[in-house]
C-alpha cells in the first residue's frame, strides 16, 4: 500500500510538511515528539497577584500551545481505540500529520500511602505514559510529570505528603513549570486548607481557597455526574459534554483569583451535587479534577490522554 498520494485530497498527501502519512490502517498510535520548554511552560514570575497561594498562586502564566488528541485512530473500525498523542495539525488547512515520538512521556505517581495507585497506573499507561509508582524524591522531580492521588480523609493525606515531602516536591516542580496533575483528595490538598468536623489543616496553598463538606441531601457522592466545562478548556477537549465518577464527601465550593492583563486566569470546570463545587481546575502546570479520570471510562482515558499530550 503506498504510503503518500499525489492527490491533494487523499489522507497520504504529504501537504506543506513535505512528509508522507505515516499512518495504514491497523496501525498502533504514536505520540508526538515534545517541544521541550514551549510545551513545558517556563515559569513567569511577573503576574503575581494577592488572591493566589504558592508557586502558581504567585505567578500566572499565558497559555501553553496545545493541540487536542482525537480520541481514537480513524482507521481503527473500534470505539475502544487507545487515544492518540500528539495529533499535530499542519499550516493553511494542508492536512493532518502524525508524527513519531522519541519516547513516552516518564510520569510518576506519588506513593505517600493513598490513593488508587494501580489503578491509576493502568490507565496512563494505557493513555501512552510510562509510569512509575514511587515516593522517590529525586524520581518524582525529574519526570515529565507528576500525580498526586488521593482518597480518604484531607488530614490524613497531608500527613502522608509531608512523609515523603510532598509538599515541597510539588512546589519545586511548579516553580520550573513542570506538570503536576492532583487526583481527588489530590486536588483538595492543592487547596489552602481543609476543614473535617472542628479540625482545619493546611494544604499545600497553591490554590487560595477552603475544602469542606458538601450540603447536599445524600452524602457521599458517589456515581456518575456531568460538568459545566470552563470555555477554551484543553483537559476537556473532545469530552465537554461526557459523564464522569465521582466519590467524595468533600469538595471545594468556591475559587477566587484576581488576575490583570495580559495574564489569563485559571480555567475551572464545575459540576452540581446539592450545590455548585469545583470539578477540575486548569492553571498552566498545576492541573486537578475532583473526579476519578482512572475510573470513568473512555472519558477518563480521553482526559488522560489530553493531559499527557503537553508534557
Amino acid at each position: 500500500m503506498p504510503t503518500t498520494s499525489s492527490k491533494p485530497s487523499s489522507r497520504r498527501w504529504p501537504g506543506r510538511c513535505g512528509r508522507p502519512w505515516p499512518w495504514t490502517r491497523g496501525s498502533a498510535a504514536c505520540p508526538a515528539p515534545r517541544a521541550g520548554c514551549e510545551l513545558r511552560g517556563c515559569a513567569d514570575r511577573s503576574g503575581r497577584t494577592s488572591a493566589w497561594r504558592g508557586v502558581l498562586g504567585r505567578q500566572t502564566r499565558e497559555r501553553q500551545c496545545w493541540q487536542p488528541p482525537r480520541a481514537t485512530d480513524p482507521g481503527s473500525g473500534s470505539d475502544s481505540a487507545r487515544p492518540l498523542l500528539g495529533r499535530q495539525w499542519c499550516p493553511r488547512g494542508h492536512g493532518r500529520v502524525t508524527t513519531v515520538a522519541a519516547r513516552r512521556p516518564r510520569v510518576v505517581i506519588l506513593d505517600y500511602g493513598s490513593g488508587n495507585l494501580r489503578s491509576a497506573q493502568r490507565a496512563l499507561e494505557r493513555a501512552g505514559a510510562d509510569v512509575s509508582v514511587t515516593a522517590d524524591r529525586d524520581a518524582a522531580l525529574r519526570c515529565d510529570g507528576l500525580v498526586v492521588p488521593g482518597v480518604g480523609a484531607f488530614a490524613s493525606c497531608m500527613r502522608g505528603l509531608h512523609a515523603v515531602d510532598g509538599p515541597r516536591i510539588i512546589d519545586r516542580r511548579l516553580a520550573g513549570g513542570r506538570p503536576v496533575l492532583g487526583i481527588c483528595v489530590g486536588m483538595q490538598v492543592l487547596f489552602d486548607c481543609g476543614v473535617e468536623g472542628p479540625a482545619q489543616t493546611t494544604g499545600c496553598q497553591q490554590w487560595a481557597g477552603v475544602v469542606d463538606r458538601l450540603r447536599a441531601p445524600v452524602i457521599p457522592h458517589i456515581g456518575w455526574n456531568t460538568v459545566a466545562v470552563a470555555q477554551d478548556s484543553r483537559l476537556f477537549a473532545g469530552v465537554e459534554t461526557e459523564r464522569f465518577y465521582f466519590v467524595h464527601s468533600y469538595a471545594a465550593r468556591t475559587f477566587n483569583a484576581d488576575t490583570a492583563a495580559p495574564f489569563l486566569p485559571p480555567l475551572v470546570t464545575w459540576a452540581e451535587h446539592g450545590e455548585p463545587f469545583v470539578a477540575a481546575v486548569e492553571n498552566g502546570a498545576l492541573c486537578g479534577t475532583q473526579f476519578h479520570p482512572e475510573k470513568s471510562g473512555q472519558a477518563g482515558a480521553i482526559l488522560l490522554a489530553n493531559w499527557l499530550s503537553a508534557l
